[in-house]
């Protein structure tokens, strides 16, 4: 399926009709019982829609973030976690998106990444085929429940419950590679309230894009619409009800969220 046709039809076919990511087990005749709504962010300069299929976020993929959260990054191989595909919340540019903050945390945190959206899979993809699954870029929060990150991997449990949670994924629209080319150096950054937070550069990437849909594709098999969130820079922090967060990635506009009670 070339990339018209997958966007074309990812808001109207069910997601493994689009990403052929389970077999249709229905009879002849039947239906299901209920629809459920296919996650879609626009593409710029298009009215077609690309639909999410999984999010990946890499962990700790800048050096300095990866001491500040307690790692060694010379010696800690690329690890992967996800967050539902319904976890997305659209922020259009130009506009500041409500942003509801979630329950129970208490230190609830900013981490603005890069992601990559592809519109081609595979396994075992080597670095050098890894760009030609890009479909476009977007800008992107990794949205943390940290107190609840933190506590689960004290007790060695699952720490799905400070990632994985109802918007935790909010991201501006897709822009195709053909608009804006691949990302491999240039600013990220991070303001709350007007205040400097987060800024770095994206070649200090431990792993790039490249190296982590190569590593991903060793573990799983991708598949159209998959969308990859590549890691944040240091001095990750806290939000409260009140706070606007704008991030900016060289190349992109901005992505503007509000924390609302």
């Amino acid at each position: 399926m070339d990339r018209r046709n997958l966007l074309s039809t990812g808001a109207a076919m069910g997601l493994g009709a689009v990403a052929g990511c389970a077999t249709d087990t229905r009879a002849a005749g039947t239906k299901t019982a209920f629809d459920v709504p296919q996650p879609t962010l626009p593409v710029v300069g298009s009215a077609e829609l690309f639909p999410v299929r999984r999010i990946y976020c890499i962990g700790r993929n800048y050096a300095a973030h990866a001491r500040e959260m307690g790692s060694d990054p010379n010696r800690e191989p690329p690890f992967f976690f996800q967050k539902p595909s319904d976890a997305v919340q659209y922020v259009a540019p130009g506009s500041t998106a409500d942003h509801p903050y979630p329950p129970l945390t208490k230190n609830y945190h900013y981490e603005i990444e890069l992601v990559a959206a592809l519109y081609r899979g595979g396994r075992n993809v080597t670095p050098e085929q890894a760009l030609d699954l890009v479909y476009g870029y977007a800008i992107g929060l990794d949205m943390t429940r940290r107190d609840l990150q933190r506590a689960m991997g004290d007790e060695k449990k699952p720490w799905e419950i400070g990632k994985s949670f109802d918007r935790s994924a909010p991201i501006g629209p897709i822009h195709r590679v053909a608009q804006v080319g691949h990302f491999t150096q240039g600013t990220i950054t991070l303001k709350v309230n007007g205040q400097l937070k987060q800024n770095a550069d994206l070649k200090q990437m431990i792993w790039s894009v490249a190296e982590q849909i190569s590593k991903l594709s060793q573990a799983n098999e991708l598949k159209p619409g998959d969308i990859i969130f590549s890691g944040t820079p240091e001095n990750v922090g806290p939000v409260v009800p009140g706070d606007v967060m704008q991030g900016e990635i060289a190349g992109l506009p901005s992505l503007n969220v509000k924390v609302v009670a």
